[in-house]
């Protein structure tokens, strides 16, 4: 379920109120593989439910480059809101996703093994507001550019 931005306090206040605890993570997640479902699972099983953070396309563009997304963010959010882990999807516009953590007050945000509390732009708002934070290990070869990369160097048919 799509839920807009600009609600996304007083959504997560009502998830709390009704006794749910909330992950967040956030990315990109233009072209759906392996490596996104085991991570999303795997953020899934931190609490009750997983609300995603969609960078928006404007947003994939200055973080990726002129020639991503390849799926527009509606497409994505649907693709990645149909996961049966991803409970909610929001987008977001900003280079990092701390505006909307100091809005959403995660009791727990996933990110990538490829970060670490060190170089974490977040780690500051999630602990600011009483959340903890969990990195879960990326999966070896798998990744969107990966595949990007593997469909340009297929012979053409």
């Amino acid at each position: 379920m799509l839920i807009d931005a600009t609600k996304i306090e007083a959504f997560c206040a009502e998830l709390r109120k009704n006794g749910k605890n909330i992950v967040f993570t956030n990315g990109c997640f233009d072209i759906l593989h392996a490596g996104h479902v085991r991570y999303l699972n795997k953020a899934k099983s931190f609490g009750d439910c997983l609300l995603l953070g969609l960078n928006t396309d404007a947003s994939v563009r200055r973080l990726k480059g002129e020639n991503r997304p390849i799926n527009n963010e509606l497409d994505r959010a649907e693709v990645v809101g149909a996961l049966k882990s991803v409970d909610y999807v929001v987008l977001f516009d900003e280079p990092t996703a701390e505006s909307l953590l100091g809005k959403v007050k995660p009791d727990v945000y996933v990110k990538g093994g490829d970060y670490t509390i060190a170089t974490l732009p977040e780690a500051k708002t999630v602990q600011a507001n009483g959340g903890r934070i969990e990195f879960v290990n990326l999966v070896e070869g798998r990744s969107t550019t990966n595949v990007i990369e593997k469909i340009k160097a297929a012979p053409n048919s």
